[in-house]
């Protein structure tokens, strides 16, 4: 767990840290929009707009959206290492690489969130519904406010989410990751913290996190860092009461 605990602290002093242009981050945020209106899939001040009357689905995205990471996430990912320790690793490995890539793209491609953008018809329903101000001296050590590329919420329950139906057996515990992603897909969106072309790139990057966890990582340390049964074979995933 120390190596997964210091990578995420160096992300997300990182990702708070990184020195980006507002007026780039603004510029990106509009290329987004504008490239969504050109494809006529700008849909996501329509959801917002859907939602918004029944405030007890906005108290539920915001709650998910500023917990989800520290809850739902590293409380899977304690319980595959103490339970499923066998697979920890894999995960692990995947989670660093995710984190190392989405760096590059907030330090390359700095873009403000859809909340940045009233003017386009998105509501940011965390600053509006709750109390958490994105602008407090102690938010702006660790969240980068122009960090909207990829989305890493998205990312994460992507790769937790795969995860936990490859380790799990009964059905519906397999139906509850295989909806955990689109459910922060919808969460990230309904809170106009990204775009849906944000989620896109968040699961990209999770799918060349599993490939390089997978083509490379595991090849290099394949005793420790291969996905493993619990009897130490490599044959695939065995699945546990959950």
């Amino acid at each position: 767990m120390g190596i997964l605990v210091g990578v995420d602290v160096i992300y997300e002093l990182g990702r708070g840290l990184a020195d980006s242009s507002r007026a780039d981050a603004i510029h990106h945020g509009a290329q987004v929009i504008d490239f969504e209106r050109s494809t006529h899939t700008l849909f996501e001040p329509a959801l917002q707009k859907l939602f918004l009357p029944a405030q007890w689905t906005i108290d539920a995205a915001n709650f998910l959206y500023l917990n989800a990471q520290f809850s739902i996430a590293l409380g899977f990912l304690v319980w595959l290492y103490l339970f499923r320790n066998e697979n920890y690793y894999f995960v692990r490995n995947m989670f660093v690489v995710a984190m190392c890539l989405a760096l590059i793209g907030y330090v390359g491609f700095p873009t403000a969130p859809p909340r940045m953008f009233p003017g386009d018809g998105f509501v940011d329903t965390i600053t509006k519904y709750s109390s958490v101000n994105h602008d407090s001296t102690i938010a702006k050590v660790f969240i980068n406010p122009y960090a909207a590329v990829p989305s890493m919420h998205c990312a994460f329950a992507l790769m937790i989410g795969a995860s936990g139906i490859a380790v799990c057996r009964h059905w519906w515990s397999k139906a509850w990751w295989a909806l955990w992603p689109i459910l922060i897909a919808w969460v990230v969106i309904v809170t106009a913290n990204h775009y849906w072309v944000d989620c896109a790139l968040g699961w990209l990057v999770a799918l060349a996190s599993f490939a390089i966890a997978k083509g490379a990582l595991a090849r290099w340390k394949p005793e420790a860092w291969d996905w493993r049964t619990s009897g130490g074979s490599r044959a695939g995933p065995q699945e546990v009461e959950a």
